[in-house]
């Protein structure tokens, strides 16, 4: 444990601290550039006429003048970048870390450096990817195009997965996850891949924080935290549990919502059941409630305007049909009784 704990620790301190890149107005740098092209290409035609004018000394120094300045300033090009808001650069330099920018607009920056992002490959020419769109149709992306980091807020619809719950109970439990990069300097150099990152760390905590509740409360106690009465206390906690794990990854988990929760299908049937039993015994406890009380104002009014006198065992006579009526599914059939009450 300790041992682990070290490398977590010595991981952490050799991880960059974000600063920003040195960089200049792209546009003044591009007048620049194109002066240079400009210049380098008169030097050059100038060159090759001095030489057909036999003045070798003079056309040899402008034509390399020309051929240098045309490689200088067409490598210059390279460092010209594009960022839109909330959008992001990490730039390494011959392996080191150069900086990090975040401001929008157009920049230029030592055109050696190289962007960096998660899951983008280096090859310019890489093999372009089979994707299935929404028609079924096959269409090809190509991979190593961009590597800006987009700092945007994002979803994560995190896949349904059968967890058992605190009762042992097999459920299907899914989550949506908000979330943005807040440092993608830590980002890029902390993790391999962050969006891979989150979406394993997500399907963990969801297992996690499932495993201690029971999908629903069996004695009805309403102080017990259930999947499902206490879906909002429950994505608190997995939003706090979540944001502990993919905070060295420079993430920021904004909300965690609970999408999907359902018994498994092999008890599905079972527990509607249960739950059926359970909501016709407290349809009939409201019933047998309600009964009671309405024969009791029948016989205390009764009894108060002295509309007829009945004994003991008439009152438990009445109660008794009173209740059949009331508390019955059916509808009662009456009996019209033309002789003597005795």
């Amino acid at each position: 444990m300790n041992e682990t704990n070290k490398t977590n620790k010595m991981s952490t301190q050799a991880l960059p601290q974000e600063k920003r890149a040195p960089h200049s107005n792209g546009f003044a740098m591009l007048a620049l550039v194109l002066a240079g092209l400009a210049a380098s290409t008169c030097c050059l035609i100038l060159g090759i006429i001095r030489l057909a004018n036999a003045s070798f000394a003079l056309g040899g120094a402008l034509l390399t003048l020309g051929i240098v300045g045309l490689v200088f300033f067409l490598i210059m090009l390279a460092g010209f970048k594009v960022l839109a808001p909330n959008q992001a650069y990490v730039f390494t330099l011959f392996g080191k870390y150069f900086g990090t920018l975040k401001e929008s607009g157009f920049f230029f920056v030592n055109p050696f450096v190289s962007a960096n992002a998660p899951g983008v490959t280096d090859s310019a020419s890489a093999a372009p990817a089979q994707q299935k769109n929404a028609l079924g149709m096959e269409t090809s992306i190509e991979l190593g195009k961009s590597k800006k980091i987009s700092l945007k807020t994002r979803t994560l619809n995190n896949n349904k997965q059968k967890v058992n719950d605190a009762l042992g109970n097999p459920i299907i439990i899914g989550s949506v996850v908000i979330w943005r990069v807040a440092d993608p300097t830590a980002a890029v150099f902390s993790v391999e891949n962050f969006e891979e990152y989150l979406s394993i760390q997500c399907d963990s905590t969801i297992r996690n924080i499932a495993r201690l509740y029971p999908y629903d409360s069996m004695e009805n106690d309403e102080d017990e935290k259930t999947l499902r009465g206490s879906s909002s206390e429950i994505s608190e906690i997995m939003q706090r549990e979540l944001a502990e794990r993919v905070k060295n990854a420079g993430l920021v988990i904004e909300d965690v919502r609970i999408t999907t929760l359902a018994y498994a299908e092999e008890i599905a049937a079972a527990m509607l059941q249960r739950q059926q039993a359970t909501a016709i015994i407290a349809a009939r406890q409201k019933i047998v409630e309600g009964a009671v009380g309405m024969v009791k104002m029948a016989i205390d009014q009764l009894g108060e305007e002295e509309v007829v006198v009945l004994d003991e065992e008439r009152k438990a006579a009445m109660v008794s049909n009173l209740l059949v009526v009331l508390c019955g599914s059916k509808d009662a059939q009456p009996v019209v009784n033309s002789g003597s009450l005795y």
